[in-house]
């Protein structure tokens, strides 16, 4: 099922120039602009390296800038570009009509207890991982 989302969100996404995941990087930053790259990673649990690649490949389709820190010039902060902000609309409803395909299969009925067996794992995602140093493969 992972492969097969993961295909099919990238058709969607594709058109806009993005592989599958820069997009929640980016509604990151249209929540909170200018976030490290560590914090950028974190919420979906990606490494340092992963989450480098993808801020570069964001910036070399004008979509974010990077800049040091000025109060730790180790930390380099990622700040969405006018094209990187343009870009909201766009994917949420490239996101709007991925979930509408994903789900037309069931009912309304199915869709809600579906969501809600989902937030029930996520719970135990959370309690399972925490206190634990997880890392991606």
């Amino acid at each position: 099922m992972g492969h097969g989302q993961r295909a099919l969100a990238a058709s969607f996404l594709g058109g806009l120039g993005l592989f599958p995941g820069q997009e929640l990087l980016l509604m990151q930053l249209w929540e909170e602009d200018g976030l490290s790259q560590k914090a950028l990673g974190t919420p979906q649990g990606l490494d340092h390296s992963t989450v480098a690649k993808s801020v570069r490949r964001l910036e070399a389709g004008g979509l974010v800038s990077r800049s040091r820190s000025p109060r730790d010039g180790r930390v380099t902060l990622v700040h969405l570009t006018e094209a990187g902000r343009a870009l909201r609309g766009p994917v949420t409803a490239a996101w709007a009509e991925l979930q509408a395909a994903v789900a037309a299969e069931l009912t309304g009925a199915e869709q809600i207890d579906f969501q809600r067996l989902a937030r029930k794992i996520l719970v135990g995602i959370d309690r399972a991982s925490a206190g634990r140093d997880l890392q991606s493969p």
